[in-house]
């Protein structure tokens, strides 16, 4: 994933993240609190808010990398976007009354977002240091 693509991705979970978090505060908050499910909802909009950020960061990070460094930047921002993809929408469609079987995906979800962050270690080790001057 190039530095444009993680850029887009970031702003549409960002977008997307309010836009289901404020969903959730309001038009659904009745529902939500019935079946017990706000707790779970709000974690879906916080993981998914928190790997919009981190990946704005990537995309600004990823224009200077290089070779393997870039390469594995480009595996930590498509774990974070299948991670948030299967962990938060497990949880909102848990959430919002969805199929049980929802729930077992949720684990593959969060692997991916882990998974993410090892690649993105694997990135930092990868980048050149430069000499301060």
């Amino acid at each position: 994933m190039n530095h444009r693509t993680t850029l887009l991705a970031a702003g549409l979970i960002g977008a997307t993240g309010v836009a289901l978090g404020a969903f959730g505060a309001h038009a659904l908050h009745a529902g939500l609190v019935e079946r017990g499910m706000t707790v779970p909802w709000e974690t879906a909009a916080r993981y998914q808010l928190l790997h919009a950020a981190a990946l704005l960061g990537l995309a600004a990070w990823q224009r200077q990398a290089t070779g393997a460094a870039l390469r594995r930047a480009g595996w930590a921002a498509t774990c974070w976007c299948a991670g948030t993809l299967l962990f938060c929408g497990s949880l909102y469609g848990l959430a919002a009354g969805g199929p049980r079987w929802l729930g077992p995906v949720t684990p593959f979800g969060g692997a991916a977002l882990i998974a993410g962050w090892i690649c993105l270690m694997g990135a930092a080790m990868a980048a050149p240091l430069k000499a301060d001057s």
